[in-house]
């Protein structure tokens, strides 16, 4: 008897990230205008996702180098019950806040968006908000001042579902922050696009042994194209700037094949909570902020 060429377990690796993605887009589109209204919904919904993706890092591991350990755990925990509270308290009420203000000043008025079926407004969303981010994170490589502020990120040395979240809280408002609120989009559709952006962030740092459809990584970030960002090689760091929408480096030159097991910049040295909070402000610890062909002002 001829043996099977793949198991269960592969097929799951291999069709885990669409299939949740379109179980997110069906969840949102589904669910009672009510419940998808609810702040507390799209809190458990995003908490659940991470919870998953971690954990799937214990049954199908992709490099025992980044096997999460107590002091990361807890780290990764830290920064993300500060997300969830200081940086999307600043978010909602500094950002947005100002955006909506400047709306109504302006007369801005996109009343049909949200007319739209919600997963084609939840996909609009995802590209305003990544679109932004790309140039954001690419500008975060090539000027000092930026460059500063990111870092922290690239001094990790091991990935994970939660370290997406993790780094210098300044640089955290800055990767939350979007134009979206001058659009009349959906609560629901806005809540559904968060849950994307979480999920597809969520796999792109997961230590997990994903191997999508090559369409998928096509379109969307995998943790093969993101962690040859995040590599030790300084030339390597400079591709693969999208979060989420892969397919932007693809149309804009900055795409590059290729994966790493080994990151972090500095000479891999991960640094404490305390340093990557002052990092932009104390420059000189251990020259970790020298960096070839990053403008000096």
């Amino acid at each position: 008897m001829t043996a099977p060429t793949g198991t269960f377990k592969d097929a799951i690796f291999r069709w885990f990230e669409p299939a949740t993605l379109a179980f997110i887009l069906l969840l949102w589109s589904l669910l009672p205008a009510e419940t998808a209204s609810n702040p507390l919904t799209i809190l458990a919904a995003t908490l659940t996702t991470r919870a998953v993706i971690l954990g799937l890092e214990f049954v199908g591991e992709r490099h025992a180098g980044w096997r999460l350990n107590r002091r990361e755990l807890l780290t990764d925990l830290f920064y993300l019950v500060l997300g969830y509270t200081v940086i999307q308290a600043v978010n909602n009420e500094v950002i947005d806040g100002g955006l909506l203000a400047l709306k109504a000043q302006l007369g801005i008025a996109t009343p049909g968006l949200a007319q739209l079926p919600l997963a084609v407004q939840a996909l609009l969303i995802l590209f305003i908000i990544e679109f932004g981010q790309y140039w954001l994170h690419r500008g975060m490589h090539n000027w000092r001042p930026l460059w500063l502020l990111h870092a922290p990120h690239h001094h990790l040395t091991q990935l994970n579902a939660l370290k997406g979240g993790v780094g210098n809280p300044l640089e955290l408002i800055l990767v939350f922050a979007s134009v979206v609120a001058l659009f009349d989009f959906s609560l629901p559709a806005l809540f559904c696009a968060g849950h994307l952006v979480t999920a597809i962030t969520c796999f792109a740092h997961a230590n997990v042994r994903f191997k999508a459809p090559a369409w998928y990584g096509f379109f969307f970030t995998t943790i093969a194209h993101h962690s040859l960002h995040h590599s030790v090689a300084y030339d390597d760091t400079r591709c693969n700037y999208a979060n989420s929408l892969i397919i932007l480096d693809r149309l804009f030159g900055t795409f590059r094949v290729g994966e790493t097991d080994t990151v972090g910049q500095g000479e891999r040295r991960r640094l404490s909570i305390r340093e990557q909070f002052l990092f932009p402000v104390l420059p000189a610890i251990n020259g970790a902020n020298e960096r070839p062909g990053i403008p000096a002002e």
